[in-house]
Formats: C-alpha cells, sequence, structure tokens
C-alpha cells in the first residue's frame, strides 16, 4: 500500500509561497491625476447676518395651495461694500438655491396665521434665473428662531430705506454742487470775454479817430 504522505507535503509546499503576503516595494501610480478646483458659492463677498435652519413654501396661484420649496439653511447676506442685503436659501443635501432675493424697503414679513413658528412675505424672487412676483412662507423649528428671524428682517428692510434716503440725498447733493460749479465756469467764461470785447471797442475807436481830418482853422 503505497504512502499518501509524500504527495501531501508536496502539495502544502505549492500552496505555502501563495498564502503569503510579499511586500515587493513598488509604487503604483495613479491612473485619473484629480486637480483641487475652488468652488465658488457667491458669496464670497457678503457677511452673513443671520443662518437658520427652516423649510420654505412658496404659493401656487394656480393651484390655490402651498407647495414645499425646500428644506434647507436660509441666510441674510450683508455685501461688504454696498451694504445691500439678500435672502438665499439652499437645500441641505442637493445646495439648489430655494429663494434668491434683495431685502427692499418696500418688503414687510408677517406671522403666518395659525402658526406662530412660520411666517410669510412677498418679494422679487431669482432663485429660477428669472424674476418672479412670489408669496414665501418659511418654518422655523422654534417660536425663538422665527421671532428672529422676523425681527432682523424687518429691521434690515427699515435700514435698507434710511440708505436709500441717504443715497438720494447724496445725489441730489452731487447735482447741486456740479450745477454750482457750471455756474461759477459760465460767469467766469463771460468775465473773460467782456474784456476782450471791451479792448476791440477802443482799438474801433483809436481808428476813427486816426481816419477823421481836423477841422480849418479860421
Amino acid at each position: 500500500m503505497a504512502s499518501t504522505e509524500p504527495e501531501h507535503e508536496h502539495r502544502e509546499d505549492e500552496e505555502a509561497p501563495a498564502g503569503e503576503d510579499e511586500d515587493t516595494g513598488a509604487q503604483v501610480a495613479p491612473i485619473v491625476k484629480l486637480e483641487e478646483v475652488a468652488v465658488s458659492t457667491g458669496e464670497e463677498d457678503e457677511d452673513a447676518i443671520l443662518d437658520l435652519k427652516s423649510k420654505l413654501y412658496r404659493f401656487d396661484k394656480d393651484g390655490n395651495q402651498w407647495k414645499e420649496r425646500g428644506a434647507g439653511t436660509v441666510k441674510l447676506l450683508k455685501h461688504k461694500e454696498s451694504g445691500k442685503v439678500r435672502l438665499v436659501m439652499r437645500q441641505s443635501k442637493t445646495l439648489k438655491i430655494c429663494a434668491n432675493h434683495l431685502v427692499l424697503p418696500t418688503m414687510s414679513v408677517q406671522e403666518h396665521a395659525g402658526n406662530d413658528k412660520s411666517c410669510v412675505w412677498h418679494a422679487t424672487d431669482f432663485a429660477d434665473g428669472e424674476l418672479k412676483d412670489e408669496l414665501f412662507c418659511i418654518r422655523f423649528a422654534s417660536v425663538e428662531n422665527c421671532k428672529t428671524f422676523m425681527e432682523l428682517f424687518q429691521e434690515v428692510a427699515e435700514s435698507q430705506e434710511s440708505k436709500e434716503e441717504n443715497e438720494d440725498a447724496t445725489v441730489a447733493a452731487d447735482a447741486l454742487e456740479k450745477l454750482s460749479v457750471e455756474g461759477k465756469k459760465t460767469e467766469e467764461n463771460a468775465g473773460e470775454e467782456a474784456p476782450a470785447a471791451t479792448k476791440n471797442e477802443e482799438t474801433k475807436t483809436d481808428t476813427d479817430k486816426k481816419g477823421e481830418k481836423p477841422a480849418p482853422s479860421t
């Protein structure tokens, strides 16, 4: 009877190298090299003065009902140079813009009837890439957040009104100053032309005198 032990030992010797994990030291370079790309949000020149989680709705006039616009973060962003404030809201996961409009002096926000965690306002919105008149309703997780939003929204609207009045006053002052400067230049030009005219008249008078014949003596 032949022994099977050698065959068993031989089989183990063949399988042993396959089970070992050898480090060859080779480095495999990636097939595609990905470069870091800077993503612009369009908010780089603005400071966030409000940042709250909420859910936004818009009123559908055709269906005469509220439709959900998205759940995410609503922000009030103040431009660093112009001082203008806009409301921007993006959906949490997709970051799709739900609302994007300036806060204007003509706007007012009111508590939604029957829900002290919600408020409504009218706005000319640009979220879809074109200006649309919208009636928005926004709902917060707490009454405190809703009050904070309403108070700051109204405060910004009133401050924008004062800002517009100051800008109008500045424009009017600049216009008056421009008129004063132009009037002064006109007077100076008129003053410069007058002596020239007088000089011409004097020259003409002298010429006339030279052309006159002396009266015969008697």
